[in-house]
């Protein structure tokens, strides 16, 4: 996981791209496919984006609604 220190810069880091995804998740929910799709451009990677999942998971930021099977932005 990269976070911002004396090698990488907070725009280097996951923690840059929290916003990104929190804002395509409060417009409305979306598959993990689906929002991969759409960060592509702005993630480096397939493991980037799933530490991205995996941070925002734990920070109780997403939730995932199994019955519908798409990602959500917590209130």
């Amino acid at each position: 996981m990269q976070l911002p220190n004396k090698l990488f810069s907070y725009n280097e880091s996951i923690i840059s791209k929290f916003p990104i995804v929190l804002r395509a998740l409060e417009k409305e929910p979306h598959t993990v496919g689906a929002l991969y799709v759409k960060m592509q451009k702005q993630v480096s990677s397939i493991n980037e984006y799933i530490e991205i999942l995996d941070a925002l998971f734990a920070l109780n930021k997403i939730f995932y609604d199994e019955e519908r099977e798409v990602l959500c932005h917590a209130v």
